[in-house]
């Protein structure tokens, strides 16, 4: 704006002039201005030229200004008008610049601003690449470093896994929640679940309820304490076979101290438990070895203690006096100390077995009587005894143990007998199920039993205590020893007592009378529509083969529910019905029978291996009659005749002789039961039966020892009562015997010999099969001469 002032601001201010003092004004000024220079001009001029100054000259040039001046006037008026237009545009278009001026200089430093934020961005972005360069790099690194790590950490995971896996130990935790989140392979073993199947659920899916129940408290112990806890848990495993774990259980959290949940290690101890079962079992042989030791003499010493006490009233010579009196008190001193030695049943000790042998019943009745009677003069005792007439001359027994048991029970009553008497009787009568037994009573007018003690007298090492009576002492073992004999030949031993007046022991043994014949009775109806009811697979088929030989037609059901839903679908002519099954017992499965109207025309028999139950408590309970397991032929054709064949037929029938029916080989084989089987269905279809059962038996050994290792009374019973179906369905006398004293829980002093008999058990499998197969095999040669 400055640099165009010097050049143009004469001109602009004389416009401004004029437009400030007005046109006219200005024309006038300039018209004297130009009269005036004319004045003045002429004058000089006429002065220079001619010296001299005439009035024509001053009128010439007052006349040629007034002339002029008007256009000149004009002119210059136009001029300064466009002049003053001009300038007046000029002022607007450099005000319209200098606004562009402003405005561009506003843009300029705008534009220069945004340059050097571009310039600053740039840079940024160039250090932002750069930096971004380096992060890649350092990204690219940490990537390939946790790329490796990663690697290394699925090594490590795989190689830990491993060696979880390889653990004996059992391992799983579990979140907040009591969920599984994982586990190794024993635990998956033992809950029959797969790691992925476990996941999500809680130990209620996975255990029996109440070992569920216990699991949960003990975690949620842990997790509210929030501090470690051991113990000790039996678990089952697949197949029902148990294992003792000591299972640790601690916290579980992450790495930043957050608790995830609880994780749990167990240390298979079965083994260990076994080892302390094992070392307290060898302590009981050492006992068991005294014991029978004792028990072997007890009796020649007796035979000692009698004879000196009748040579010593005989006449003798003082110094024979004294020898015989220090026989005699030797001999009774040593009785004592033999009745407070450990006395085991020799039977559990050294594997021995009944012999069974012909024994004149009257010679046995005086050689006890001998004896005793000796022993109840010198206590000065009434010692009455009484034979019953319709005995027979001869019985099958093993006389040895059968005096053994006698004897203690005889020895007993005079030990704990101050005055008075005692009472030796034998008869014979039916027992309650109406089989003839032998009946040995010994009663005495002693100290008596208190009745809250009475089912405990039979169980080892107990003793009645009686403050007032120090003489009886001993090793509490007598009657438990004489229990498992009378057990072992098929019997039952009982008790009465009332205290201060004496106590009386009832012996019952099934009666087998030597040389009685066997007269079988016809089977009368066949074809016979049946249903079976056994859960035991190979009494099944012993069971079906015996039916299905004598002409009948069988189906099979293996559970209760699976009885009651075929017996609504078909009707059948007789139901065979098993006691104990595995989901409800026979007696629910007869209820639910009755109560739907399915079995008004169809007899309902049960089967059973419970000698304890009377005939008459199966009635009550809705059945039509019951059948002794093992199945034999005799008493399933009585059975049938009974329920099926007209009274007038049955009435024309031989009848079978009760002693024959009650003749049992009680030895290691049922002869009469497999001859039966054998000419029933033959002695190939038994053996065959054999061999399942030799399949089969490990198995359950192994579910009773586990189940008997964990204390778990209830299932070692029902395994028990498996083998002893098992056995009986194959002959096998002394295993269903030995199977039949572990399955009785309500036996008092059951935990005191389970493992005993367990051991016997063992044993007598492995001598009893053998024996077994060479005798089918023989008979299987004669079938097949």
């Amino acid at each position: 704006m400055q640099q165009h002032q010097p050049a143009d601001s004469w001109a602009f201010r004389f416009a401004r002039f004029v437009k400030r003092v007005g046109t006219l004004k200005a024309s006038f000024l300039f018209v004297f201005i130009a009269l005036t220079f004319t004045l003045v001009g002429s004058y000089v001029l006429r002065m220079q030229v001619t010296g001299e100054v005439q009035l024509v000259d001053f009128v010439t040039a007052i006349i040629l200004t007034l002339l002029s001046a008007p256009w000149v006037l004009f002119f210059f008026s136009e001029l300064v008008k466009q002049l003053e237009l001009s300038r007046t545009n000029l002022t607007e278009v450099v005000s319209q610049l200098e606004r562009l001026r402003e405005e561009d200089i506003l843009l300029n430093r705008e534009l220069q601003n945004n340059i050097h934020q571009l310039n600053h961005e740039a840079e940024q972005r160039k250090e932002a690449q750069k930096e971004l360069e380096e992060l890649y790099t350092d990204l690219e690194a940490e990537i390939k470093e946790r790329t490796e790590k990663e690697q290394q950490a699925q090594r490590l995971s795989t190689l830990l896994r491993s060696i979880i896996d390889a653990s004996p130990d059992l391992i799983y935790y579990r979140n907040e929640q009591g969920k599984f989140a994982g586990c190794n392979r024993i635990a998956e073993q033992v809950t029959g679940k797969s790691e992925a199947e476990l996941l999500g659920l809680t130990p209620h899916h996975v255990f029996a309820e109440d070992v569920a129940g216990d699991i949960v408290a003990s975690d949620q112990e842990v997790l509210e304490s929030n501090v470690e806890m051991t113990d000790e848990r039996w678990l089952n495993f697949a197949g029902g076979r148990k294992h003792l774990f000591e299972i640790r259980k601690v916290p579980f959290y992450d790495n930043q101290g957050n608790r995830l949940g609880l994780l749990a290690f167990g240390r298979d101890i079965t083994k260990r438990k076994e080892a302390e079962m094992a070392l307290e079992k060898a302590s009981r042989d050492k006992t068991a070895f005294i014991a029978t030791i004792s028990h072997e003499l007890r009796t020649p010493l007796n035979g000692i203690v009698g004879l000196s006490r009748m040579l010593r009233d005989t006449p003798l010579q003082p110094e024979q006096a004294g020898w015989v009196n220090t026989i005699y008190t030797s001999a009774v001193t040593l009785g004592i100390i033999f009745n407070d030695i450990i006395d085991l049943d020799k039977l559990g000790r050294d594997r021995l077995e009944l012999k069974k042998e012909s024994v004149d019943l009257r010679l046995f009745y005086k050689e006890l009587n001998s004896v005793i009677g000796l022993i109840t003069n010198e206590k000065s005792l009434q010692y009455e005894t009484r034979f019953a007439d319709d005995l027979p001359a001869f019985i099958e027994a093993d006389s040895t143990r059968l005096r053994q048991v006698l004897w203690n029970i005889l020895y007993n009553a005079v030990k704990f007998t101050q005055r008075g008497k005692v009472r030796f009787e034998i008869d014979k009568l039916n027992n309650e199920a109406g089989m003839p037994v032998l009946e040995f009573k010994v009663s005495d007018t002693g100290i008596g039993i208190p009745n809250d003690e009475l089912k405990k007298i039979f169980a080892m090492y107990y003793q009645v205590k009686d403050s007032n009576f120090s003489s009886a002492t001993g090793t509490g073992i007598g009657l438990a020893i004489c229990q498992k004999m009378v057990h072992m030949m098929g019997g039952d031993i009982r008790v009465e007592s009332t205290i201060g007046q004496g106590s009386q022991f009832t012996i019952q043994i099934p009666l087998i009378v030597m040389n009685t014949p066997i007269e079988k009775a016809k089977l009368l109806v066949t074809d016979l529509k049946i249903l079976l009811v056994e859960d035991i697979e190979l009494n099944v088929v012993v069971a079906k083969a015996v039916l299905e030989k004598m002409g009948h037609r069988v189906s099979v059901a293996m559970t209760g529910n699976e009885a009651i839903d075929m017996a609504r679908k078909e009707q059948f002519d007789l139901i065979l019905l098993d006691i104990q099954l595995p989901d409800m017992t026979g007696f629910d499965v007869a209820s639910v029978l009755h109560e739907e109207e399915l079995v008004t025309q169809t007899p309902i028999v049960a089967l059973t291996a419970n000698v304890i139950k009377t005939r008459q408590e199966y009635l009550d309970n809705g059945m039509d009659d019951v059948i002794a397991k093992p199945i034999k032929v005799s008493r399933m054709t009585e059975v049938m005749n009974e329920l099926f064949a007209p009274v007038v037929q049955q009435e024309e029938q031989p009848v079978q002789d009760n002693n024959a029916e009650s003749v049992q080989d009680e030895s290691v084989l049922d002869i009469t039961n497999l001859t039966m089987l054998v000419d029933t269905i033959g002695a190939q279809m038994l053996l065959t039966s054999v061999e399942m059962f030799q399949q089969k038996m490990p198995e359950y050994l192994n579910v009773l020892e586990s189940n008997l290792t964990a204390e778990q009374q209830k299932q070692v019973c029902e395994e028990a009562h498996k083998i002893k179906g098992a056995a009986s369905s194959i002959g096998l006398c002394h295993v269903r015997k030995l199977a039949n004293l572990i399955q009785q829980e309500d036996h008092p002093a059951w935990w005191e010999n389970v493992h005993d008999w367990l051991e016997e058990l063992k044993q007598a499998l492995e001598q009893d099969l053998p024996k077994l197969i060479d005798w089918l095999n023989i008979q299987l040669a004669g079938e097949q001469a």
